[in-house]
């Protein structure tokens, strides 16, 4: 730091010592300073204003799910910090690092100003890992560290009050910025492997299974290699959680898709008839989808202890990285003999493909909404980023679109927040300027804030060496945005029918306005082939229906806890 500077500027040189190339936010009295420091960088970290508070905490969690580094959001006090917390919660419930940095008018505690607050009992669940109110300069740097340091090692969002008073003093002198821990951009702090013992132990139990699964969840990233390896081992079925869904490429004749509500038949086939289970880096909230408890002998794999069992009985959990897990297994496991059961798993996946395929052919007035996002399959860049909404367009993208090797993609798993999609893609278009990205999106996310984001989009694409940002508006013309009409509601009660391909073009954008099936694929080609990003309006049907798969042998259930249930689960698999 140099003489005469302020804390504001120290804390966008601890910010730089950190490697964090932007900051998202917006603008106000109790942040001008920040915001002011951050500006006269003229570069690096670069200040990101969006048009709607809670979009800055969408897109610092979109940065943190692309690069595997830390996002950063900045709000004032009073309504825009408010609104970070779905952006804090949503990185809190899928294991993101977030770093919210808070502006406060007076000392950063309630004292009776106007939009008060109390920053720490606000913030004290969503960001229960660290809060702190910097109370003067010379804690500042440290407690930066420390909010870094946190986010990093927990996986999880931080936040700091940086008062106005005191980011308006002068700088102490520089300190030097010790403890920094920054590993490159996805890469755990440590490596992790579980104890001998209970790898042994992992390995006796999966090479005894003559009917395995594995289930893949967002912990499994990086460890694709292994764990193909290890599924043609035990020649295995897999299945995959929503976040899980990028890991493996999903076109593999032994992939049945996602496990879920939002799933496939053939994922809940492969959980029913399994004898083994192996789940990698998964949490997935669909415990109901897993086996009967009893049917399936379990092996878990989690960087963190506190989630090992917590879905699920597990019988040896092992607690480590997903890559140095699954190779420490490989070296244990021997040749294992050729089983009927891949050839069942295969069969059912065939079965499942050609049933969504026929869905997503059905006649609808005026389109399809399966239609709409299968057709982008075969056109899907392979080195594209996806990011999807909740809502309608989630059941769509977790059966109709085959992820290839190559192809990431990122939604709000265990929030499940409406509005995400659009800010997620801009983060990642942001870190990766030269990677197509393509957002999916139903109406209602885009009149809660895709619409003021779009804005964003159209002020930054030039700057862009590949301008392809496309996102899919869902048009359902209906009450809530789902998929699903209310005949009982009002047409007043209904969502509007906005003119979102209109509103881009105003913008500056392309945009694309598809009313007949026959103009789906068109669509797609001429978006991917524009010269500035493109918004494609398709008005589907919002009667087709979700078709939730039931889970497996889900009637047995309730008899679990009376000794009925080993009897049942013979019977019902034996005929």
């Amino acid at each position: 730091m140099t003489d005469g500077g302020t804390v504001a500027g120290l804390v966008v040189e601890r910010l730089t010592a950190w490697h964090v190339p932007r900051v998202f936010g917006r603008g106000g009295a109790a942040v001008a300073p920040l915001v002011e420091a951050l500006r006269a960088t003229g570069g690096e970290p670069a200040f990101v204003p969006v048009h709607q508070a809670e979009a800055a905490g969408f897109m610092a969690v979109g940065h943190a799910r692309c690069t595997g580094g830390v996002g950063v959001c900045l709000a004032a006090q009073g309504p825009d910090a408010v609104h970070l917390l779905n952006g804090l919660y949503d990185a809190k419930l899928d294991g993101r690092a977030v770093v919210a940095l808070i502006g406060a008018d007076g000392d950063g505690a309630a004292c009776g100003a106007r939009q008060e607050m109390e920053p720490t009992r606000l913030f004290g669940d969503a960001c229960g890992q660290f809060v702190r109110v910097a109370q003067h300069p010379d804690e500042v740097d440290a407690l930066l560290d420390r909010a870094f340091r946190t986010a990093v090692a927990t996986s999880s969002p931080v936040c700091l009050v940086l008062p106005r008073a005191v980011l308006t003093q002068p700088a102490p002198p520089a300190q030097p910025a010790a403890g920094v821990l920054n590993p490159p951009q996805g890469r755990p702090p440590a490596r992790v492997l579980p104890h001998e013992s209970d790898l042994n132990a992992a390995a006796g139990l999966l090479a005894a299974g003559s009917r395995t699964a594995v289930l893949v969840g967002q912990g499994a990233h990086g460890a694709e290699a292994e764990l193909l390896a290890i599924v043609d081992r035990l020649d295995a079925g897999v299945a995959a959680s929503l976040l899980g869904k990028p890991v493996l490429d999903e076109r593999l004749p032994f992939h049945t898709g996602v496990l879920g509500a939002v799933g496939s038949t053939a994922a809940v086939e492969l959980m029913a008839g399994c004898d083994t289970l192996l789940l990698v880096g998964t949490g997935d909230p669909w415990s109901d989808y897993y086996p009967v408890p009893g049917q399936a002998r379990v092996v878990q794999i989690d960087i963190d202890g506190r989630r090992v069992g917590d879905r699920y009985p597990v019988d040896v959990p092992l607690v480590g990285d997903a890559r140095e897990t699954l190779r420490a297994l490989l070296s244990r496991l021997g040749a294992v003999p050729a089983r009927d059961w891949r050839a069942e798993v295969e069969a059912s996946v065939d079965r499942w493909r050609a049933e969504i395929a026929a869905r997503a052919d059905a006649p609808a007035d005026p389109v399809n909404p399966q239609l709409v996002v299968r057709e982008l399959g075969p056109r899907l860049p392979r080195v594209a980023t996806l990011t999807v909404d909740a809502g309608s367009v989630t059941y769509w993208y977790a059966r109709h679109l085959l992820l290839p090797s190559g192809v990431t993609a990122h939604l709000s798993g265990g929030l499940g927040a409406v509005g995400c999609a659009v800010p997620y893609a801009i983060a990642a278009k942001l870190a990766a300027p030269h990677r197509p990205v393509l957002a999916l999106a139903g109406d209602a996310a885009m009149q809660l804030s895709g619409l003021a984001e779009l804005i964003t989009v159209a002020q930054r694409w030039p700057q862009w060496p590949d301008p392809r940002l496309v996102v899919l508006v869902l048009n359902y013309r209906d009450r809530a945005g789902t998929g699903v009409v209310d005949p009982l509601s009002a047409p007043a009660d209904r969502m509007p029918d906005v003119p979102y391909a209109g509103w881009a073009r105003l913008l500056g954008l392309h945009g694309i306005r598809v009313d007949r099936p026959e103009l789906v694929g068109s669509a797609w080609d001429e978006a991917l082939a524009a010269d500035r990003p493109t918004l494609i309006e398709a008005v589907v049907d919002a009667r087709v229906p979700h078709d939730v798969p039931e889970p497996p042998l889900a009637d047995l259930r309730d008899v679990m806890a009376d000794g009925r249930a080993s009897r049942l689960i013979q019977e019902r698999m034996l005929g």
